[in-house]
């Protein structure tokens, strides 16, 4: 009896060489510590010569590379141990917020190889125009990470703002930014990254959503569920439940910025009223504080706030704390609501936290239901202010981990 085709269910032995190469490279990934192609058969339940076929490929393709055997006792030749490599495929982080432009590359291991920052206020510059400083940045980015033996294979870019599943940002307020074509105006320019099947040649997201996802894949790993809250001149905030990003039906989930504090108050540039920005967005803290904003650096604001409220002063003591108070309110709101048990402060908020998290835990304690018996946790940011860059960075490089073979096929 002959076959004409592969029956029902049958796995194409092709099929089954990518599942071998992501399984395999996912557990190099997640490991502790560098297991050997021995620990690596025990883990996944594949023959040791299925195991030494993959990760010689692996090898070859500058996927992984071997350690240094770790000291043992007895008897035998010591192993060695096996981790993700610091040279291959990177990815590109971009980012667009109210008073800088930021680039990262990051490699396969998660390690930032590359950063710079522009320091400037972008509400009067035009989306093309930003986008167009940013991709200078980027070009120079891609150059230092050849020279380190990297090559780009995709970027994901942030921005403060809601974005749709074409890339589009539909509105960001701060920036003055509405219905902007973001692939489109990139587009434009020379390709910034090459192309690998598998990994988007470019990822548009919300700024707070690639910093939550930074966070939750930071080593060490932290918990599975989490509200991370970017505090910039504009808030935005990235819902982690178990280990998952929670987008919203539309993907606009986050905007905590523009949950209301106290309804009748101050205008918000969203059109509403009392939005949490205006009374703990970066810019409030300044002015409360008696800081000139025009006068000071956008690089130097949070460290002078830090700096004053460390000596001692008065007013930005006071700015802080009612800061904080605002906050603690949006914050104990959302906690009710989804059961949180951890508050991620990040972005600027992250250098502030010592100032912040007192009266952010105060409101928690007086409005969370819970509190009493099941505390919640306030605390700073792992990456700090780099966090949606190297968010952004990241979401790339796990792209390629989950999908080797796309990166395998295009260099082999």
């Amino acid at each position: 009896m002959s076959l004409t085709h592969a029956p029902a269910g049958a796995v194409r032995q092709g099929s089954l060489r990518e599942l071998n190469l992501a399984l395999v490279l996912g557990r190099i990934a997640a490991a502790h510590r560098p297991p050997s192609r021995a620990d690596l058969a025990t883990a996944t339940g594949l023959t040791r010569a299925t195991v030494s076929a993959v990760v010689e490929d692996l090898l070859a393709g500058h996927l992984v590379s071997e350690s240094d055997p770790a000291p043992r006792s007895g008897a035998g030749r010591p192993a060695r141990g096996l981790v993700l490599a610091d040279q291959g495929p990177a990815g590109l982080g971009l980012e667009v917020n109210v008073d800088y432009l930021a680039v990262c590359v990051v490699d396969l291991a998660g390690q930032v190889r590359h950063r710079t920052v522009h320091r400037a206020d972008l509400r009067p510059v035009a989306p093309a125009d930003a986008l167009a400083q940013l991709v200078e940045m980027a070009v120079a980015a891609r150059d230092d990470a050849t020279e380190r033996g990297l090559t780009l294979v995709g970027a994901a870019l942030a921005v403060p703002g809601l974005v749709d599943d074409a890339g589009m940002v539909r509105l960001a307020p701060n920036l003055g930014w509405r219905d902007v074509p973001v692939p489109a105006l990139l587009a434009e320019h020379p390709p910034l990254v090459e192309q690998v099947p598998g990994v988007p040649v470019l990822i548009v997201d919300n700024e707070a959503n690639l910093a939550a996802l930074g966070e939750l894949h930071s080593r060490p790993p932290g918990p599975s569920s989490f509200l991370h809250i970017s505090g910039e001149v504009g808030i935005g905030a990235g819902i982690v439940l178990d280990g998952a990003l929670f987008r919203g039906v539309r993907g606009w989930s986050g905007e905590i910025g523009h949950l209301p504090v106290h309804p009748e108050g101050r205008p918000c540039r969203c059109g509403g009223q009392g939005c949490l920005e205006q009374y703990a967005g970066q810019e409030a803290i300044v002015t409360a504080a008696g800081l000139a904003r025009a006068e000071l650096p956008a690089d130097t604001a949070t460290a002078r706030l830090a700096e004053l409220a460390e000596a001692g002063n008065a007013d930005a003591l006071r700015a802080l704390h009612d800061a904080g108070t605002a906050l603690g309110v949006a914050v104990a709101g959302v906690v009710n609501l989804l059961d949180l048990d951890t508050v991620v402060l990040g972005g600027g908020y992250a250098a502030l936290a010592p100032w912040l998290c007192p009266p952010v835990l105060a409101e928690i304690a007086s409005r969370v239901l819970t509190a009493a018996w099941s505390p919640v946790t306030v605390r700073p940011s792992t990456l700090g202010a780099e966090a949606a860059a190297v968010g952004a960075a990241g979401s790339v490089v796990r792209r390629i981990v989950a999908q080797p073979a796309g990166w395998l096929a295009r260099s082999g």
